[in-house]
């Protein structure tokens, strides 16, 4: 699993923990633009976020296109509604059963030698590592998946600043796959260990459950736990009203 050739990184020696979903995806979204700001700006306050919505929704990577990566007709039956993100990586459905995470992290001198890809893997080894001690033997296959039996429960995706980055992941646990299947179209880039699997024998829950999932997230980051500020609040409340309720992020 290891690559011998990408140096370790030193990571921060503990993050702050946010245990926080808020009433509606525009406002999760922009929570975590608002904590990667906040890192970028003070790199003290580097931090770890758990979030898990009551609600499904479609949230497309950066430089997704909706005609292409979705059914946007089954997503309409359902009343699922279609978002877009401001980090890269493909396009996910979200909802009950699928622990959200995230990581704002300031960015060092190693960290733009390694480039994303090679931040990339060493973030993504070190969460494998972490589930694996739990039971399932967890891989890291393609750009950034974790993989358990060759089979996908958790894709991320990353944002750069210029002294922080934003790392997005999800755990599936309890998800509805079928739904999953009927909602997303067939991605129009797929990893090699895909093999044109559809969705239904691509996809599958972790056997470990919600509360589990943040223990180990948290031991692993050394986080520690704490509430949202009111300034953290306020800030992704005006993210959410000029961006995330626009037409051009909420689709």
């Amino acid at each position: 699993m290891s690559d011998g050739h990408l140096p370790e990184i030193s990571w921060p020696a503990s993050v702050l923990g946010y245990d926080e979903t808020l009433p509606t995806p525009a406002d999760n979204l922009a929570l975590e633009e608002a904590l990667l700001a906040d890192v970028e700006a003070e790199p003290a306050k580097a931090c770890l976020r758990f979030w898990e919505p009551k609600e499904y929704f479609v949230v497309l990577g950066r430089s997704n296109r909706v005609e292409t990566e979705v059914n946007v007709k089954a997503c309409a039956d359902a009343g699922i509604r279609i978002f877009r993100r401001a980090s890269g990586g493909g396009t996910v459905l979200i909802g009950p059963g699928c622990l959200c995470y995230s990581l704002a992290l300031p960015i060092t001198n190693l960290h733009r030698t390694l480039g994303v890809g090679g931040v990339t893997t060493k973030l993504m080894e070190r969460i494998a590592v972490a589930l694996s001690q739990h039971g399932p033997q967890v891989e890291v296959c393609g750009t950034s998946d974790l993989v358990w039996n060759n089979q996908k429960f958790s894709g991320n995706a990353q944002r750069w600043l210029k002294n922080a980055f934003l790392h997005q992941g999800t755990l599936l646990y309890d998800f509805d796959l079928d739904l999953l299947a009927r909602c997303l179209a067939f991605p129009s880039r797929q990893p090699d260990y895909r093999r044109s699997r559809s969705h239904r024998d691509f996809v599958v829950n972790i056997p470990l459950g919600s509360v589990a999932l943040r223990e180990i997230l948290r031991e692993t980051w050394r986080a520690m736990m704490a509430d949202v500020t009111a300034t953290l609040r306020a800030a992704a409340t005006k993210i959410s009203e000029t961006r995330y309720n626009s037409s051009e992020w909420q689709l």
